[in-house]
């Protein structure tokens, strides 16, 4: 998962790319980089690490242009490192960077075809830098000296037959302007704005409407699946649906655990729809044990507090703050190695004994992947002197890897796959488990705009919407995702990183 933005403006847009990127720092926390353009050449920064970290004072004044994109990375895959951290560039035709959110699921054979008919090379296996040549290839097919909407739609038009996947891109072209598009089942989200100014309009995309809001721009809608906007270097938009049999049907992991809850995504409320989910949980509860005995709802930080608080309302119990969190510590379920996650989860969360000792509390979480962090959440509730430990996913189980954005790990490392529920709340330590059932979790993001048909639930139900997932790529998943893999690919990454460093003092 990444955060994206673009924006032409009528000044400066540096340090609006830079606060927007802060806004979207909980999509992605392992590089930052911002791309602007100003007399004939590209301006950029971008390394490893936190918003605030990679840009410092010499670095925004170096960002000059009144057009640009910021991008903020977590790694997929296992991938990681300088050389990963976007915007991508390309020189042919005319200069063209582009910043991507989410995952191709046929990057090994775009890519043996880009090499063989494209004529282009790839400097990575990042199938963000994938994507942009696709449509460095798509626009310069075309060979216009100067490229009008026309072509760059018919170059987003080109993209979608080639690629599959679920993503989200925006892209500037040098002279001409910015480009975004969806993929042609809205997977990925992609929303567009505009702010009136003295000298006029301004445009900007995001991943999230709430990056619009902190910069004040009015947001004019979602793009839709399958559409591209295109804004000129003179500000004037344009937009085009490019895909021949679009589908709306995005992520609803988007709802239950990335974005955030003051985003509208789709034109569904994430806020409106945690609490839905609250309330399918805690109706299942009353239906299931009528008689329960939870004395008190506590939420597992930060993402399942809104659901915990629908809750404990319908239930007619307490709800409280019974875990505190260290803010400045990562997403358990995308940090590398077991060994990492497990320590991660103490330094994270510390329990408040008064909430604990002697009750039956009822824990409420997103979600349940690895199952790490919950079964040490239960422990810990245990040490501070629980009676018994209750404990609701506001997700169902989560059997199946993501493939289009999210890197969620392999299928054999999900606590559910293969399991049934009564055995994951064994291995979790909990007395009760009590899952949200899928046909609610889709009632709860339905409820907010029942225009969209069908969900992306790929992680629950095993169903990949874009139908081209077979075994053979999920056990190429499991080959790639397992943390062993990763351990190997982190540990090339720094041998590499160490003979950089050495060629880097002695020249």
């Amino acid at each position: 998962m990444c955060g994206l933005v673009g924006i032409v403006g009528r000044s400066s847009v540096n340090q609006a790319i830079y606060d927007a990127l802060t806004v979207l720092q909980h999509r992605g926390q392992d590089a930052a980089g911002i791309m602007t353009f100003a007399d004939g050449n590209f301006h950029q920064r971008k390394s490893e690490g936190l918003v605030r970290d990679v840009f410092q004072q010499h670095h925004m004044q170096r960002l000059r242009g009144n057009i640009g994109v910021g991008h903020v990375r977590y790694p997929t895959a296992g991938s990681s490192g300088a050389a990963y951290a976007q915007p991508f560039y390309v020189n042919s035709p005319y200069g063209i960077c582009l910043g991507h959110n989410g995952n191709l699921t046929n990057s090994e054979a775009l890519s043996e075809e880009l090499y063989q008919t494209d004529l282009r090379h790839l400097n990575t296996d990042s199938d963000s830098e994938l994507l942009l040549n696709v449509f460095a290839h798509e626009l310069q097919k075309q060979g216009k000296l100067k490229p009008t909407q026309e072509e760059v739609f018919h170059a987003v038009r080109g993209v979608h037959q080639r690629c599959r996947g679920g993503y989200a891109a925006v892209a500037m072209i040098a002279n001409y302007g910015m480009v975004g598009f969806r993929d042609p089942h809205g997977i990925r989200p992609l929303v567009v704005g505009k702010r009136a100014t003295p000298d006029g309009e301004e445009y900007m995309l995001a991943s999230e409407s709430v990056a619009l809001d902190v910069l004040g721009f009015e947001m004019i809608r979602d793009v839709q699946a399958g559409e591209a906007v295109f804004v000129s270097a003179d500000g004037d938009i344009h937009m085009r649906q490019c895909a021949d049999d679009p589908e709306l049907r995005p992520c609803i992991f988007e709802h239950v655990y990335f974005s955030r809850p003051d985003s509208l995504m789709d034109g569904v409320s994430v806020y409106k729809t945690r609490m839905r989910q609250g309330d399918y949980l805690a109706r299942k509860i009353l239906a299931e044990r009528p008689d329960h005995d939870i004395d008190v709802v506590v939420p597992i930080p930060d993402t399942s507090r809104i659901a915990a608080q629908s809750m404990a309302h319908v239930l007619g119990i307490k709800f409280r703050e019974g875990l505190m969190k260290n803010r400045y510590i990562g997403r358990t379920f995308i940090m590398p190695g077991q060994s990492q996650r497990k320590k991660s989860v103490k330094q994270k969360l510390n329990t408040i004994g008064l909430e604990f000792k002697g009750k039956n509390v009822m824990l409420v979480d997103d979600s349940i992947v690895r199952g790490t962090t919950s079964k040490q959440i239960v422990e810990m509730a245990r040490e501070a002197g629980a009676n018994k430990v209750y404990f609701a996913s506001a997700a169902p189980p989560v059997r199946y890897p993501n493939v289009y954005g999210i890197d969620m790990p392999s299928a054999s490392e999900l606590v559910a796959h293969g399991r049934e529920e009564a055995e994951v709340c064994e291995l979790i330590g909990a007395d009760w488990l009590v899952y949200q059932d899928l046909d609610d979790l889709i009632a709860s993001s339905h409820e907010g705009n029942p225009d969209i048909k069908h969900f992306d639930c790929s992680v629950f139900d095993g169903n990949y919407v874009t139908g081209d997932v077979d075994q053979g790529y999920l056990d190429r998943v499991e080959a790639l995702r397992n943390d062993d893999a990763q351990a190997r690919r982190r540990e090339a990454a720094r041998e590499e990183g160490a003979v950089v460093g050495l060629h880097n003092e002695v020249s």
